[in-house]
């Protein structure tokens, strides 16, 4: 009989022993590979059609996430109005995004009205035409949401660090202004899609409930398609980081408050720091109670939230400081990130404040495991960045077993303020 009146035990998450539900993958007529997570309780399923055309492959600036915002905004038998009403109508949204390397469209559906949904997929692969007056309303809507941000600090900053860390020209830093919008022609928005999409490279990644027929369904409506008949355009782009480490922007001459950014280049997910990497960031300025958290929020008062994060792009990497001050002490704000580096380099992380730490990342990966939209994407996650299918494995057994001297070390190979960019932006 179960004692009521003795609390359970407590058991540190680092005790679970974490599974990634294994993948199923199915290869479609035209060589199509198809990743599935079959699992949820309810009659949902989310996909992703995944293509290689990011602005990595682009020749002009701004062709790529402008040909991937368009997608769905008219066929040649469709009004960009036809095409969101009829996944409406079947309570299905689709979306599409486009970052650095890739650009996807996402549905998500009942499960049951795949039958009527895939086909319009296909139209939007296959027939976008972009009509030139979506192309007029699209450059007009972003011009004028661009004004908007451009008087913000925060926005202006964070365009501006990835310039010092990657170069202007570089996929990674580069950012759109109003007369590159202008630009745009929709000849080069067709020519990119017909590379890109159309002719491209695809990989598809479904989770939920996936129906018995769903190779049949795919082929149907994509196994025909003439996807994925050459490898990836092999583009290399050479980062440029600026010379000059230390910025101060004026954005706002009335502006009380100032965009901190302290950043430096750092290596992909390939690097066998990684991992690690994660573990002494989570401990430096990662969650609600890191060490920056602690002495510039909660000790000092100089602002309401800092935080540290590795930005991690396929190629290349960067850890970043992001914070917000009073422009009083922006300056006193910089000097306490550089004095808990140095606490970091000088001493190994407490054993209780490790443990701490530990169960604070393997809580959020089970956390991250509760779903099968959260476990396909921890899959993606693997596939996309070509990571060796026992990464999720090793990678939770690293952050178990990374010892406080571990992180000391890693702190002195890193955490050193002359390889930091730091910027101001008021």
């Amino acid at each position: 009989m179960v004692n009521r009146l003795a609390p359970p035990p407590i058991k540190d998450a680092i005790a679970y022993q974490l599974e990634l539900k294994p993948y199923s993958k199915i290869i479609l007529n035209n060589g199509i590979p198809v990743y599935t997570i079959d699992a949820g309780e309810e009659d949902v399923v989310q996909m992703e059609w995944i293509f290689d055309a990011g602005n990595w492959y682009e020749n002009q600036n701004l062709v790529a996430a402008s040909t991937n915002h368009l997608l769905k905004n008219g066929t040649s038998c469709k009004s960009a109005f036809d095409i969101n009403e009829h996944f409406e109508y079947y309570g299905a949204y689709l979306n599409r995004h486009c970052y650095n390397e890739t650009a996807l469209i996402s549905l998500h559906s009942l499960t049951k009205h795949l039958g009527e949904l895939l086909p319009a997929v296909r139209e939007i692969i296959t027939d976008s035409i972009f009509p030139q007056e979506e192309l007029d309303i699209y450059r007009q809507n972003v011009k004028q949401r661009l004004e908007v941000n451009l008087k913000k600090s925060d926005f202006v900053a964070n365009r501006l660090i990835d310039v010092y860390l990657y170069g202007a020209q570089h996929p990674y830093g580069k950012f759109g202004t109003a007369p590159e919008y202008d630009m745009l022609e929709r000849a080069q928005l067709v020519s990119f899609y017909n590379s890109y999409y159309s002719n491209g490279n695809c990989r598809l990644f479904i989770a939920g409930k996936i129906p018995p027929n769903l190779e049949e369904l795919l082929n149907r409506s994509f196994g025909d398609l003439p996807l994925n008949k050459n490898k990836p355009a092999d583009i290399d782009h050479i980062a440029t980081p600026a010379t000059e480490k230390k910025y101060r922007v004026s954005n706002d001459e009335n502006g009380i408050q100032g965009a901190i950014r302290i950043a430096c280049n750092f290596p992909n997910r390939h690097s066998p720091d990684f991992t690690k990497a994660q573990v002494l960031n989570t401990v430096f300025g990662g969650y609600f109670g890191s060490r920056l958290m602690r002495n510039i929020r909660e000790d000092k008062g100089y602002t309401y939230g800092v935080h540290s994060f590795m930005q991690s792009h396929i190629q290349q990497s960067a850890w970043v400081i992001s914070t917000e001050a009073g422009t009083e002490v922006c300056e006193a704000a910089i000097s306490e990130v550089y004095r808990e580096m140095e606490a970091l380099r000088n001493e190994p992380v407490p054993a209780d404040e490790l443990l701490l730490v530990k169960n604070f990342l393997i809580g959020s990966i089970l956390g991250d495991l509760d779903g099968p939209f959260h476990i396909i994407g921890r899959w993606k996650n693997i596939i996309l960045n070509n990571l060796p299918e026992d990464h999720f494995n090793r990678s939770v057994q690293q952050i178990k077993s990374v010892t406080g001297e571990e992180l000391q070390a890693l702190a002195n190979k890193y955490l050193q303020p002359e390889k930091f960019y730091e910027l101001v932006v008021v």
